[in-house]
């Protein structure tokens, strides 16, 4: 055995579950250094996917959760005062462009919109990343790639990507898996026996149809394997349900009240 291999392991790769051709698609958008949206509703994997991905073809993976007051500034970087010295500090797509990773940015359009602009450059034929406060122009690597990803559930006319701005990715619409599908990744995630997921997936399928009339969003797989979790440790399906598959959903008790009466309906 070398001596590099003392003590070294390969970094695991999360577990996911392809439904289509999603990562065929996006191993071309790599190989090509094509930016990548996913579109999807929340909790349907695709934070899951990217990872994934960037397990697999080998690549640092920076995520950034986005919200209403990040800034460029906390994409690009920033001096910072560190031992009475004013330092520059990078910045997590900085980061990523230098070392050639994947840059992941997690429900893009809840971020202001000076980051779109900064992300502009860096999804055509330059592939670069101008850093006005150091003078810096950064040449992206082959082996950097952009990923973004929004839930068109929440979309409004305040706060959706300009088309300008869209038809600079390829994009990739996420849905929650079919439901033999589904059962066997809540199965894998949370070591519920599989024939137990059925049941719990035919309730999220039941609990999505009432999304758009008393419930704002439906069961996310996430939330599922959150339920076949608390039931694998041996709570009563009864109160798991009711904690992650129910209380998470609304906060008014009429709905709650109807959601545990489809619940029973579903589950006999």
């Amino acid at each position: 055995m070398s001596a590099a291999a003392i003590g070294t392991a390969e970094p695991a790769v999360p577990y996911y579950a392809p439904t289509g051709d999603e990562c065929a698609l996006f191993e071309q958008a790599f190989r090509h250094r094509l930016p990548l949206l996913l579109k999807g509703p929340t909790g349907c994997g695709k934070t899951r996917f990217v990872a994934h991905m960037a397990a697999r073809l080998g690549r640092p993976l920076f995520t950034v959760a986005c919200h209403d007051d990040l800034t460029a500034a906390d994409l690009t970087g920033r001096y910072l005062l560190q031992g009475g010295d004013t330092v520059w500090t990078d910045g997590p797509l900085t980061r990523a462009v230098r070392g050639g990773g994947i840059c992941y940015l997690d429900e893009v359009v809840e971020a202001r919109k000076d980051v779109t602009v900064v992300l502009h450059p860096l999804t055509d034929d330059r592939r670069v990343l101008p850093l006005e406060r150091t003078g810096e122009l950064l040449h992206a690597p082959p082996e950097f790639m952009l990923v973004v990803s929004y839930n068109p559930g929440y979309q409004n006319v305040l706060k959706g990507l300009k088309p300008s701005t869209r038809q600079r990715f390829l994009a990739l619409d996420f849905g929650f898996p079919p439901p033999e599908a589904e059962a066997t990744i809540v199965a894998a995630e949370s070591g519920l026996p599989r024939d137990r997921c059925v049941p719990l997936v035919r309730l999220a399928g039941a609990l999505r149809e009432l999304k758009g009339q008393d419930l704002e969003e439906g069961v996310s797989t996430r939330l599922l394997v959150y339920c076949a979790t608390l039931i694998a440790a041996g709570m009563k399906p009864e109160r798991a349900i009711r904690a992650a598959m129910v209380e998470p959903l609304t906060d008014e008790p009429e709905v709650r009240q109807a959601l545990l009466r489809v619940a029973e309906i579903t589950l006999g």
